[in-house]
C-alpha cells in the first residue's frame, strides 16, 4: 500500500465544500520519461497529479529526474525555483492503484518490450484502473500503435476510453492526437478535447489506426535517412543538414531518433511492420545494430550520436 502523505489542503477547513472543476486531479499510469514529461506539464497547469508505478524506487528516481528537469529549465531561464517547487508540490507518487480513486482521468503511459507484451499489459492496467475510478474518470492510453477499442475490450464501460497521444519525446509539444474508439461516448470524446485545451494543447482529432499520423510518418523519415546513410548518399550529419536548413526542421532524423529513443523507434516499426506488412515500416539493420547494443540515443549517452550526462550532442558514434 502506499504511504499516507500529508498535503497543505488537507487542513483546509472547507475542504469538503470546495467546488468540483471539470478536471482538477489527474492520474498518469507510468514513471518512464514519457509519463515524467506528461506529469510536469499537466502539474505546470496547477492540477495536482498522481504519478503511478511498481515499485517505490522508480517513483523516487522519477523524481530525481523531475527535479534534474526542472533546474535545467531554470539555467535556461524558462523557470523560477519557487515555480519548480510549485510543480513539484502538486506531484504524489504512489503504488496503489486506489490512489487513482477522484481522478478525472487516468493516462496510461508505459514503456513496453513488445507489441504482444505491450497489448497484453496495457489491457491489463486499464482493467485495473477501471476497477478504482469512479464511473464518470476517462481512461485514456498514450499509445500510438495500439487501438483504443481493442485494448479496451474487456473493460466495462467503454464507452469512457480514448486514445489521448502526446508526441514524443516532447511533452511541451503543442498539439495532441486524440482518437475516439468505436465506443468512445462524444461527452467522453469532448472533455477529453476540453481537458487537451485546459492544458493548453491543440487538439488533432484523428481516426482509429494503429500509429495515427505522427507516428506512420516519423518511422518511414528515420528509416528513410538510414537507408541513404547506408547507401554511402550523404554522411550522417549531412543528411541531418539537409532537413534542418533545406526544410527548418528542428532536428535532422538522426538527432530526432535520439532524441525519442531507438528502442522505442524500433518497436514503433514493428508494430507497424505487424499491422501493415508494408516494407516502408520494415525497420533498417542499422536501427537494429545500435538497439542490440544498447545504444539507444540520448538516454544512454549513444545513439546515432554521442552525448555528454546533461544529454547535449558532443559528436558522431563512430560504431554506425
Amino acid at each position: 500500500m502506499a504511504e499516507n502523505i500529508e498535503r497543505l489542503e488537507d487542513y483546509g477547513l472547507s475542504k469538503d465544500n470546495k467546488p468540483k472543476t471539470l478536471f482538477s486531479r489527474v492520474g498518469i499510469v507510468g514513471a518512464g520519461s514519457v509519463g515524467q514529461n506528461i506529469a510536469r506539464m499537466v502539474s505546470s497547469r496547477g492540477l495536482d497529479v498522481i504519478f503511478l508505478d511498481l515499485n517505490q524506487e522508480k517513483i523516487s528516481q522519477a523524481f530525481i529526474d523531475l527535479a534534474k528537469e526542472l533546474d535545467r529549465m531554470i539555467e535556461r531561464w524558462g523557470m523560477t525555483n519557487s515555480e519548480k517547487l510549485g510543480i513539484l508540490s502538486r506531484i504524489t507518487g504512489t503504488t496503489d492503484y486506489a490512489d487513482l480513486k477522484g481522478c478525472d482521468i487516468v493516462i496510461e503511459a508505459i514503456k513496453s518490450s513488445s507489441r504482444e507484451h505491450s497489448h497484453i499489459v496495457r489491457a491489463d492496467i486499464l482493467k485495473t484502473i477501471e476497477s478504482h475510478v469512479d464511473r464518470e474518470t476517462i481512461i485514456a492510453t498514450n499509445s500510438s500503435t495500439q487501438v483504443i477499442t481493442e485494448l479496451t475490450a474487456d473493460l466495462i464501460y467503454k464507452d469512457r476510453c480514448v486514445s489521448f497521444h502526446f508526441l514524443t519525446p516532447e511533452a511541451d509539444a503543442r498539439i495532441v492526437e486524440i482518437v475516439k474508439g468505436l465506443y468512445t461516448s462524444q461527452i467522453a470524446y469532448d472533455n477529453t478535447i476540453k481537458f487537451a485545451n485546459l492544458i493548453g494543447k491543440q487538439v488533432v482529432p484523428v481516426k482509429e489506426s494503429p500509429g495515427i499520423i505522427s507516428t506512420r510518418l516519423i518511422v518511414p523519415f528515420i528509416n528513410e535517412a538510414c537507408e541513404i546513410l547506408m547507401e554511402g548518399v550523404g554522411t550522417m550529419e549531412d543528411i541531418d543538414l539537409t532537413m534542418k536548413v533545406g526544410f527548418g526542421l528542428p532536428l535532422g532524423p538522426f538527432e530526432m531518433a535520439d532524441k525519442i529513443g531507438l528502442d522505442k523507434i524500433l518497436r514503433w516499426c514493428e508494430n507497424l511492420y505487424d499491422e501493415f506488412g508494408d516494407l516502408k515500416y520494415k525497420s533498417s539493420p542499422l536501427l537494429k545494430k545500435l538497439v542490440r547494443a544498447n545504444q539507444w540515443g540520448r538516454r544512454t549517452g549513444r545513439g546515432f550520436y554521442e552525448y555528454n550526462k546533461d544529454g547535449v550532442k558532443i559528436t558522431k558514434n563512430n560504431s554506425v
